[in-house]
């Protein structure tokens, strides 16, 4: 194909004259199936040695190739190749994803959300990273609590008990530029930290305290220990949450374990019935023991005050005696003998009578007197008895018969004034 060809912008010249009366662009179709038909001809020439066909039929022009039309081709085509690779550089990055641009394999820049542009590959690349999801890590077990992985759930207390627990970690990324190029497989290193940060916790608490009350305490002290060896190596990563899916001491010793818990629970409660006890006991013996302190002091007290009352009315009598020591004397004797016979029982014998034996129980006289004062109808008898009833207690029974009432009556007398 030439450039003379009358296809090649020629169109309308059909009586030749050297006119291009009408000149334009070629037709890229046509001129491509030229192309085609004419490279098809060659091809079945070398197959046909030198004969357009097969049969002998007519002959195909050969295929001329001008350099102007040559260089124009590889023109085109490397045009299109420059727009499709420049095409090549655009980008979108989703909502929630971060764009990272590598110039020659290092970081250049991040990009956010939207429709973006970067140079071409081999001169620039770029990752999407997704920051906004949480990926989850199990340790001890595989998708089910069933499925156990003893080598990462088996662990040691602080008083050398062997338990098993499984638990799962949720985190997202805080720096996708640290995720991506501080460590080479931050995943496994989540892992290997959350594996390292449980069993050092669990190492320093008893076996009591991670299976039943410490549980939750557990979870937030590795939460907290991983997110430290996390920033300290600078992955990125940010612990949202540690789940304790199961603690329990392993399936081989399981029997035994229950039986130590049932003891521990006895003693438990042994301890609480003693305690029970000991709370009603201890506040008796201690309102006792008050109660005899508060009445020793009393006892303290009145001894104090009646020996100072003691030496006071000693004073008071020594004063007296000093003045008139024989009267003080005989007042300090009638009231001890006051306080003698008060509360004793008197019986008072005549013995400087002329032979007859008088014989008096004052206290049996003294009932039977306030017995005739409290009866309502008086003393029986004659109202000269009545009289000296009244003025005088009552003789006994007991009294000789042969003693009349007036003599007993001024014996009596008598006797009361040697007293007095």
């Amino acid at each position: 194909m030439s450039l003379n060809d009358p296809q090649w912008g020629n169109r309308g010249n059909e009586g030749g004259g050297g006119r291009r009366p009408n000149q334009g662009p070629p037709d890229l179709e046509q001129l491509w199936r030229d192309l085609n038909r004419r490279l098809s001809g060659i091809f079945d020439k070398k197959r046909g040695g030198g004969n357009g066909s097969g049969d002998g039929g007519d002959e195909r022009p050969p295929v001329q190739f001008s350099p102007k039309f040559l260089g124009g081709g590889i023109g085109l085509l490397l045009v299109l190749v420059v727009i499709v690779w420049l095409a090549s550089g655009f980008y979108i990055v989703d909502a929630g994803q971060r764009g990272l641009v590598l110039q020659f394999g290092r970081y250049k820049e991040s990009s956010d959300p939207g429709l973006r542009w970067r140079l071409p590959y081999p001169i620039q690349s770029h990752e999407l990273v997704n920051i906004s999801g949480v990926r989850t890590l199990e340790v001890g077990y595989r998708g089910s609590e069933r499925n156990k992985v003893l080598k990462e759930a088996l662990m040691l207390t602080d008083d050398e008990n062997i338990i098993n627990i499984q638990f799962a970690v949720q985190y997202i990324l805080k720096d996708p530029v640290d995720y991506v190029f501080a460590n080479r497989d931050p995943d496994e290193a989540v892992m290997q930290i959350a594996e390292t940060a449980i069993r050092q916790i669990v190492g320093k608490n008893k076996m009591d305290f991670v299976l039943y009350e410490g549980r939750e305490q557990v979870a937030v002290n590795a939460s907290q220990l991983m997110q430290e060896i996390l920033d300290r190596y600078k992955t990125g990563i940010l612990i949202s949450k540690v789940t304790m899916q199961n603690a329990q001491p392993p399936e081989q010793v399981q029997a035994a374990f229950d039986d130590a818990v049932k003891a521990s629970q006895d003693r438990a409660r042994q301890k609480n019935e003693g305690q029970a006890y000991a709370n009603d006991v201890i506040p008796r013996a201690q309102g006792t023991a008050a109660r005899l302190n508060e009445e020793a002091q009393g006892y303290k007290q009145r001894v104090i005050a009646t020996a100072e009352g003691d030496a006071s009315r000693f004073s008071q009598i020594n004063t007296e005696y000093a003045k008139a020591p024989e009267v003080t004397r005989t007042r300090m004797y009638l009231d001890t003998m006051q306080q003698v016979y008060s509360n004793t029982s008197k019986v008072m014998v005549d013995t400087k009578g002329q032979g007859n034996l008088l014989y008096l129980p004052l206290d049996k006289l003294i009932q039977a007197a306030g017995a005739v004062a409290a009866s309502p109808g008086g003393a029986s008898g004659s109202p000269e008895m009545a009289a000296a009833g009244r003025s005088s207690p009552p003789i006994s029974n007991e009294v000789p018969p042969q003693l009349n009432e007036s003599r007993s009556r001024d014996t009596l007398r008598q006797r009361d004034r040697e007293a007095r």
